[in-house]
């Protein structure tokens, strides 16, 4: 797995990691599972997870329809998730009913499931390097904290498609990868640019009007008949101040000067649109030849880190991409160990906050700003590095020049 090596396993190896991982991670959350929190376990033990809070929070108790039935009133925001991931969690609290422990397990079976789709796409992809996806301590803490590897899933899925020249199928995977969280949608733009680059616009078109096709499809019967609770989204995620792991948070803290909501929302977005032409240039002169699609990782860098909001299960985003464009085990090994302290330190620090003895909010800001230097190095060697063909390309290249040639009389 380090850099410039490969060590060969086989797809068992990687299904056998992939659900250890999720066992574990999700075994870990287990003293949560219960909905018992008095006594605060999710910080002293950390075993903290949405899953468990939001059979509430998204009024999933009983038979209501995401969007379609409406919320009872309540201060906490109901529906605030995009719609295919509302729909995963209604199809959890149907299988588990009203009862915390067994909606948990069944999400976490869930998404362990889209765990295993992903790690084996990964294999498809690029061979014994989905071990960097497969045993990821990012994995293991995060993977049953959000819904966020149903996103992933869907989002490597649209990689693969691409990679085997399924255009169509993977606007569909992106466009549902869109419909659940919003960042495959910048995916698509970069795999358009990469049919561009190869002189095939008719595929650049149609995989872009497929995704698009595929997100208005799910979205729009909503978006109709419940227009109200269907925007709750992107209302709420226009609205929300900076969160504690974002850069911005920290930025105020400690300058005692924050700007408003609105002026962090537009200056996210110019500060993401500059550095993410800055990167794509640098790396254009760098090595002008470079696959387009592989800006994926640097581009989901910098949205993290202009972002207001940075969730900490949204490492989880990164992963496949280690695997696909920088399998360098000790920047990886360094990535994992600061993302599992920013989590460690912020739930320790919220337990600090509620009477507990943990971490303070300096060690918590210190992991942030170390995870961030680690993720500007992430970039900085992406951009240095050589690009080298995925292990599907070896292969393509491999059946070609394997295949008999046909000579024309």
């Amino acid at each position: 797995m380090s850099h410039g090596a490969r060590v060969t396993v086989n797809l068992g190896v990687v299904l056998a990691c992939v659900v250890g991982t999720m066992a574990i991670g999700a075994g870990s959350k287990a003293p949560c599972s219960s909905g018992e929190w008095s006594e605060l376990p999710q910080y002293r033990l950390l075993c903290y997870t949405d899953v468990v809070p939001l059979l509430d929070t998204e009024q999933l108790r009983g038979s209501r329809l995401p969007f379609l039935d409406p919320c009872a009133p309540s201060e906490l925001n109901c529906d605030e998730y995009p719609v295919v991931t509302m729909y995963v969690m209604r199809l959890a609290a149907s299988i588990a009913g009203d009862q915390y422990t067994p909606f948990y397990w069944v999400n976490a079976l869930l998404l362990t499931g889209f765990a295993v789709a992903t790690a084996v796409m990964l294999y498809v992809a690029n061979g014994s390097r989905a071990l960097y996806f497969a045993l990821a301590p990012t994995l293991l803490v995060y993977g049953t904290v959000n819904w966020d590897l149903v996103a992933v899933a869907f989002a490597t899925g649209g990689l693969l498609a691409f990679f085997l020249h399924r255009d169509r199928v993977a606007g569909i995977s992106l466009g549902l990868g869109a419909a659940t969280k919003l960042y495959p949608a910048l995916l698509v733009v970069l795999l358009a640019v990469q049919r561009l680059r190869e002189r095939r616009p008719d595929d650049a078109i149609v995989m872009s009007w497929t995704a698009v096709g595929t997100w208005l499809l799910v979205n729009l019967p909503f978006a109709i008949v419940a227009p109200t609770a269907w925007f709750t989204f992107f209302r709420f995620n226009t609205d929300r101040p900076a969160d504690f792991d974002s850069l911005w948070y920290i930025g105020c803290r400690h300058l005692d000067v924050c700007p408003s909501v609105r002026a962090i929302n537009l200056l996210s977005l110019l500060l993401f649109l500059g550095s993410a032409a800055a990167v794509w240039a640098m790396k254009a002169r760098r090595h002008p030849s470079f696959p387009r699609w592989s800006l994926g990782l640097p581009l989901l860098i910098v949205f993290l880190l202009t972002n207001k909001v940075y969730s900490p299960q949204y490492g989880l985003w990164l992963l496949p991409w280690f695997a696909l464009t920088l399998p360098h085990l000790w920047t990886f090994v360094a990535f994992s160990l600061a993302d599992v302290a920013v989590f460690a330190t912020r739930f320790s620090w919220f337990g600090t906050m509620q009477g507990t003895s943990g971490a303070t909010q300096g060690m918590f800001e210190a992991a942030v700003l170390v995870r961030t230097v680690v993720l500007v190095w992430c970039i900085v060697l992406w951009m240095r590095r050589e690009p080298e063909p995925l292990e599907i390309e070896r292969r393509e290249r491999r059946r070609q020049r394997a295949a008999p040639k046909v000579s024309v009389a």
